[in-house]
């Protein structure tokens, strides 16, 4: 059966579910739509997969219930803030909005985030300024965990340390989100769970084959830097670069031995409308994007397509026609449901489902 769930239950559910685990009224409601967006978007490794480890942390005290960020620094386009372990997806939005009005005012505006948790999709905070005109970088790492050997080496040292993306075009952003490994620890843990092999070899073992088994990762082995055994100084090199973002610049990082789950977390926004103006920036990035599309392929091949485009259809058809879950989300949601007494939220079949797709679209 393809049981889909309208996407303002699911918000509506997880933040319910988040305030009954003791978190207020404005972080539940930014995690819950943060989780769900991933899920638009189709990462579903970083969306409401997350729900029931964010409100077990809740419940072990590993993720503060109350307060908001401390602004440790300020200097007008650039500040350092203390997430005090607060819910990183919601301390992410926060640094995404204060980014982008200090971006409205200088051009530039960076916000750097450290002792933050956990920050899920870095996609899911792209589309919306970009709409707005303005390009959002987000940089991410855990300082507290280490799945990604440096390249020539066999150890894990770094975790796969995300860079994201979101470019105003003409028309739908541009929206960017890869890791600087090959795949990513939940992707590992996803498939070694369900004892499956990955499409390639991805990780490492602890004598250093490559191997597309993810049990590996556990047993002393890592994950392969963006290029493999064959080109990985490249995603060294910018694994490195995002712990000097998110670590350096937050000034508490792996030289500090952290051990709760978390993220030191860099926002930098740009506003083209501040440099050469908005319609000549998108002139340019139609442009290419164009371009791009018209590349010619191989036979049988599809056709080229811009990061995002494909995350972007995938969440315009679920607002339609309801979200899928992955398989194992929807018995923690009703696990969930059947401790803090809610109802589950509404499927396809539900009268409720279908006039909010409705509305949504």
């Amino acid at each position: 059966m393809d049981m889909r769930y309208d996407s303002t239950a699911l918000i509506d559910f997880a933040a319910a579910a988040l305030a009954a685990a003791g978190l207020e009224v404005e972080p539940a409601g930014a995690v819950a739509r943060g989780l769900v967006e991933a899920d638009l978007l189709g990462h579903s490794t970083h969306g409401l997969a997350l729900l029931a480890d964010y409100i077990e942390e809740l419940d072990n005290g590993t993720m503060e219930k109350t307060g908001r960020p401390a602004v440790i620094a300020d200097h007008a386009a650039a500040a350092l803030w203390d997430g005090h372990r607060l819910p990183g997806v919601w301390t992410t939005a926060l640094a995404v909005d204060d980014a982008v009005k200090r971006a409205g005012t200088f051009g530039i505006g960076a916000i750097t985030v450290r002792r933050s948790h956990h920050i899920a999709c870095l996609a899911a905070f792209l589309e919306a300024p970009a709409r707005r005109g303005h390009m959002v970088l987000i940089f991410s790492s855990d300082p507290s965990d280490a799945h990604v050997a440096p390249f020539g080496g066999l150890n894990s040292v770094m975790t796969p340390n995300p860079i994201a993306a979101g470019i105003p075009t003409e028309g739908d952003p541009i929206l960017i989100d890869v890791s600087t490994s090959i795949t990513t620890a939940a992707m590992c843990g996803r498939t070694a769970a369900a004892g499956g092999r990955l499409p390639g070899r991805w990780v490492m073992d602890r004598d250093g084959a490559a191997t597309d088994d993810p049990a590996v990762v556990k047993q002393g082995g890592s994950i392969l830097p963006i290029g493999g055994l064959d080109h990985g100084h490249k995603g060294y090199g910018l694994s490195l670069l995002v712990e000097a973002l998110t670590q350096g610049l937050g000034a508490y990082g792996r030289a500090d031995g952290p051990t709760q789950w978390g993220a030191g977390v860099l926002v930098l926004a740009l506003s083209p409308a501040l440099f050469g103006g908005l319609d000549a920036f998108t002139r340019q990035t139609g442009w290419l994007g164009s371009a791009c599309r018209a590349a010619r392929v191989r036979p049988g091949d599809a056709p080229v397509r811009l990061p995002g485009e494909a995350a972007l259809a995938r969440k315009r058809e679920a607002i339609a026609r309801g979200v899928r879950l992955h398989a194992g989300i929807a018995g923690d949601l009703e696990r969930l449901a059947g401790r803090f007494g809610l109802p589950m939220p509404a499927s396809p079949s539900h009268p409720a489902s279908s006039r909010a797709s409705e509305s949504a679209s």
